[in-house]
């Protein structure tokens, strides 16, 4: 493994750390609604599955008083799917089996398997290529999908952000442009011997400037191993 990578497993996991086979979050923060670009509180459980690598995402914002918009997103037997809906009714967005959505879904399992750290083990079908002394690119195939993520570490061994350069950014009506993505993770705690963030974000970085869209914490979180 790339020296930095090394360091960072030496830094989160304990000696004889058992292998996380399902992990589950609840998220408690804001999310960017467009239009019209407004931050709404929102609460979210997700689970993750390691193999192979898969996640569900249940969100439910608060658009107005009484009105929410729930959001799911998942990654499945290498597809992803996103929807989004006003009341449990009606349909405000739908995206999904289409090479681009896939790629999107496995580029952030990538980005929260640092909330289980044991699913970024070369042994979980991680491979990891050196950038510098600070960085590297871990690379992850489930079915027929194959995506990357550069990792970028901080002083303390710890992940300080994701980046891709080129993640797909849904435009509505089916299509989607690459564009640059970054993840930044904050706060590390220790659960079950594991080192992990419990505060995060994303932003997309857009000609204009970085366009932020999550922001969380991370309230609870559990694990069952193999």
């Amino acid at each position: 493994m790339p020296p930095p990578v090394r360091r960072f497993f030496e830094r989160v996991l304990s000696p004889g750390q058992r292998v996380v086979a399902h992990a589950a979050c609840t998220q408690a923060g804001s999310f960017l609604v467009r239009p019209p670009r407004t931050w709404r509180p929102f609460r979210a459980v997700q689970t993750f599955d390691t193999g192979p690598p898969a996640f569900a995402w249940d969100a439910r914002i608060r658009a107005l008083p009484g009105v929410a918009i729930t959001v799911r997103d998942t990654l499945a037997d290498g597809q992803g799917a996103v929807s989004a809906r006003l009341m449990r009714l009606v349909t405000l967005a739908a995206a999904g089996g289409t090479p681009e959505v896939a790629v999107g879904a496995l580029q952030r399992y990538l980005a929260e398997a640092v909330l289980l750290p044991t699913a970024l083990l070369p042994r979980e079908g991680v491979a990891w290529a050196v950038v510098d002394e600070r960085r590297a690119r871990a690379t992850l195939t489930t079915g027929p999908t194959m995506a990357s993520l550069e990792f970028a570490f901080g002083d303390d061994g710890l992940v300080e952000s994701v980046f891709a350069p080129d993640r797909p950014r849904d435009l509505g009506g089916g299509r989607s442009v690459p564009t640059p993505w970054r993840g930044r993770w904050y706060d590390a705690v220790t659960r079950d011997g594991m080192r992990v963030p419990s505060r995060g974000e994303v932003e997309w970085i857009l000609p204009e400037g970085p366009l932020p869209y999550w922001r969380a914490d991370v309230t609870d979180l559990t694990y069952r191993y193999r």
